[in-house]
């Protein structure tokens, strides 16, 4: 790694000797970056190990330049080739910038707008970027392959799912990993797929998104840089965020093509997939072979993800959603999700007997008072039983508004348990209240702790103070 070759190119280039050189860090690259200054003026010095991806790099950026893209402009190269010059972008990048969101899961409005800015410009990347450009000087491929994509699988397979230590068959194995080949080529089209399209590869200067490390584009369809965008692991992206950025970058593809949105969905879905094991297979090899702690750090992350795909079957690979569903459930990977799993303490209590306190610490959360539905208990024939009983569920399923009642507070809850998963919070209780704490409020919290547990992937602690009933509900 020799910088004096970056100190002669800042020197040809403005007529000054660089005072300062900073080594940058980098993440998964093996090119090494540099901040060089004069004082006043700062370009970034990049210094790759690979010939033939730097010339990838340099021809894309050349290009992309001519097309009006937001890309670094590349002002000084040297004779080899092996290193280059480029305006300096700052210090802040899209996942910087979106820090606080990634964090809490709640995305402020500044944030909202960056991203927004950013996949809308993704399909001018993507076509604008594609018009005019030789793909044979992409590499490693020059286009998304079948070969290409079985390179990815394998990487998840050798690097990853092997290094866990999960046994599986890998005849059955590569036979979906042939199918997932068929079903992603069916997408193909002359776009730019710009393949490691993520927050980080996003600067933000004067508030507008400018694009790097585009080196790894090949051909490719459109869906896998959505994917890549919107499920990168560490960016957190709640799934509400993730379709509204998808309406956004469906409405910025039109200007290029008509769109189905059913069918980008259903198509989308594999990439997604797909990108998920690709990552899962590079935070393996930087992780658990280089020994990277921030590929580490973001393999929790990408297990999350995988999670919550597989929720909806995959059926066209049986086998591939048989292996990940072990994945998912292994020691190593439930335990981290243990720690930000929410549980929804529901209770039934009586009023005379004082509100329930919350255990967690959290300072409690709904308290729904049930005294003003008809009470069964006034009648001597129901004193006998609880809201657990036919009788009583009878009653108040006939002769009162229970069922309203219950409607309005399944709403507020939703609300609040679909919130409380995407921003990871681990507990929220939901109390019952009436006279007695023995029929309309024992119903009410028996019919919320079930309907939670069924429409939540949750755990679920159900309390019948009174009647010194305890139930726990499993997340499923």
């Amino acid at each position: 790694m020799n910088q004096d070759v970056l100190k002669q190119l800042y020197k040809e280039y403005t007529g000054a000797e660089a005072t300062e050189i900073i080594e940058l860090p980098s993440s998964g690259s093996n090119r090494h970056y540099f901040r060089l200054k004069d004082g006043e003026r700062s370009l970034i010095g990049a210094i790759g190990t690979n010939l033939k991806e730097n010339e990838a790099f340099l021809y894309m950026d050349e290009h992309f330049h001519s097309r009006g893209l937001n890309v670094p402009k590349v002002v000084a190269i040297s004779n080899d080739r092996m290193a280059y010059l480029q305006e300096d972008l700052g210090d802040v990048s899209l996942f910087a910038s979106i820090e606080k969101g990634r964090k809490t899961r709640v995305f402020g409005e500044e944030e909202k707008q960056l991203i927004i800015k950013t996949i809308r410009m993704l399909p001018e990347i993507q076509f604008n970027g594609a018009d005019g450009m030789d793909f044979s000087h992409c590499f490693p491929a020059s286009e998304f392959n079948s070969r290409s994509i079985l390179w990815d699988l394998n990487y998840f397979k050798y690097c990853f799912l092997k290094a866990t230590g999960l046994e599986f068959d890998e005849d059955l194995l590569e036979n979906d990993f042939h199918t997932m080949t068929e079903v992603l080529l069916r997408s193909s089209s002359a776009t730019f797929m710009y393949r490691d399209f993520q927050s980080r590869n996003v600067m933000i200067k004067d508030g507008e998104p400018w694009f790097i490390d585009f080196q790894g584009g090949r051909k490719g369809p459109f869906y896998y840089d959505v994917a890549s965008f919107l499920w990168q692991a560490k960016a957190n992206f709640p799934d509400s965020l993730r379709q509204e950025m998808i309406k956004h970058y469906i409405d910025a593809l039109r200007k290029f093509k008509p769109v189905d949105p059913h069918y980008f969905n259903g198509q989308l879905r594999h990439f997604v997939l797909f990108r998920t094991l690709q990552v899962l297979g590079a935070y393996g090899f930087r992780g658990y072979f280089e020994k990277k702690p921030h590929f580490m750090q973001s393999v929790p992350f990408a297990i999350a993800n995988l999670r919550d795909l597989i929720r909806e079957p995959y059926t066209e690979y049986p086998y591939l959603s048989k292996v990940l569903d072990q994945l998912v459930r292994m020691k190593q990977f439930t335990d981290e999700l243990q720690k930000h799993t929410l549980t929804v303490r529901v209770m039934s209590f009586a009023y005379k007997k004082g509100i329930p306190n919350d255990p967690s610490g959290n300072g409690g959360g709904f308290t729904f008072d049930c005294r003003a539905i008809n009470n069964p208990g006034k009648y001597d024939r129901y004193k006998p039983y609880t809201g657990l009983d036919d009788k009583v569920i009878k009653f108040l399923e006939t002769e009162s508004e229970v069922g309203t009642f219950l409607e309005h507070a399944y709403a507020l809850v939703d609300a609040s348990v679909k919130r409380y998963v995407e921003r990871g919070f681990t507990n929220l209780m939901v109390c019952f209240g009436c006279t007695g704490g023995q029929h309309r409020s024992v119903y009410c919290a028996q019919h919320m702790a079930e309907h939670i547990n069924q429409k939540f992937n949750v755990k679920v602690e159900l309390v019948h103070r009174e009647q010194n009933i305890e139930q726990t509900l499993h997340a499923k």
